[in-house]
């Protein structure tokens, strides 16, 4: 229980259905002193805390802290660092469901004698009688599903989650509910930011974690000539046209990031596009191992559309995604997510390479 209305809600569905329910809020981050300012976690700060609290209390249900700092730094916050430093764009929220709320918390769940681990989710997991697999589905709230940052959890973890939200139609509904219950979370707004960089400056973040400022490099061309000096490859990211620092007299948009030679490449508008990725780390839910090419519906960020595209298996466990229509900003860092084409279940994903 983070403090939000989300899980909130998510609790008192659960009593609903019957189920004996405890709240447990992960403490993840004290948060860093900036400009004389200490900088929280919008998930773990005292406030969301005690918000979580009150919650439990109103629902008549017990409500336990536990302390996670220690995995989250070492499994969030050394992630994101390292994949920025090395030309990459992380995605921490899928990295802490799959480490923390659905492994590390788990875990603690089980050893305070839970079945089950539930989560404020926007997805539904459903066990398959044929195949007896558990799936991962689409919420009903299409605008608010939340599938592309849980593909990586294995069977054994879908078998243990609970995602009562997954039902909901909207959030609406979510927000009448806690209303409805006299919860103090039902106006309380959604934290849309990352949640231990609140103030969105990656690069200072990055920057105060590792002691290493700024080291300027060169933007080039596809072919390697030097257009200009960029401030360092931490402010960047694949697709970025706005921000660059530096003037063309036309459009330049980040096609890649080479941490090596410390070079940013872009190019002109059209050139963001792609129709092929080779993907890596992949997790599949409805099968175990991809043997052959597969169809599906392929999303490359949490915010895109999905395109249809053959997914291939290459060697060394990695797969080749080729997209019937090109994609902008393929970014190296991110996950690309598969669908079954017009249906609702999540048939995996990967990071894209």
């Amino acid at each position: 229980m983070s403090g939000g209305v989300d899980s909130s809600v998510a609790a008192a569905l659960l009593l609903d259905d019957g189920y004996d329910v405890i709240g447990l809020t992960m403490r993840l981050w004290d948060g860093e002193e900036v400009n004389g300012e200490c900088q929280e976690s919008a998930c773990c700060s005292a406030s969301a805390v005690e918000d979580a609290k009150y919650v439990c209390y109103k629902l008549g249900i017990e409500h336990f802290v536990m302390d996670f700092r220690r995995e989250f730094e070492e499994n969030v916050i050394d992630y994101f660092v390292y994949e920025y430093k090395n030309g990459r764009t992380p995605n921490p929220c899928i990295a802490c469901n799959k480490s923390l709320k659905f492994d590390a918390m788990l875990k603690k769940a089980e050893l305070l004698g839970a079945d089950y681990v539930a989560t404020g989710h926007y997805a539904k997991v459903e066990l398959d009688e044929n195949s007896g697999r558990y799936l991962l589905k689409r919420a009903a709230a299409c605008a608010k599903d939340q599938t592309y940052a849980l593909y990586s959890l294995s069977q054994e973890q879908l078998s243990k989650t609970l995602m009562p939200l997954g039902r909901l139609e909207n959030k609406d509904e979510t927000r009448q509910i806690a209303e409805e219950r006299g919860l103090i979370t039902a106006k309380k707004p959604d934290s849309m930011e990352i949640c231990f960089v609140p103030d969105k400056d990656y690069a200072s973040f990055i920057e105060r974690r590792t002691g290493d400022g700024d080291i300027p490099g060169n933007f080039v061309d596809i072919n390697g000539n030097v257009l200009g000096e960029h401030r360092g490859i931490v402010h960047y990211t694949v697709g970025q046209r706005k921000g660059l620092g530096v003037t063309f007299g036309k459009p330049m948009f980040v096609l890649r990031i080479d941490a090596e030679k410390n070079e940013v490449v872009l190019g002109e508008k059209g050139t963001e596009f792609s129709d092929t990725l080779v993907a890596d780390r992949l997790n599949f839910i409805t099968f175990d191992k991809l043997t052959e090419p597969i169809r599906v519906a392929a999303k490359v960020r949490y915010s895109a559309k999905e395109a249809e595209a053959t997914v291939e298996p290459l060697e060394n466990g990695k797969a080749k995604v080729t997209f019937d229509t090109p994609q902008r900003a393929v970014t190296p860092g991110q996950a690309v997510v598969f669908y079954e084409i017009g249906g609702d279940k999540v048939i995996g994903g990967g990071i894209i390479e």
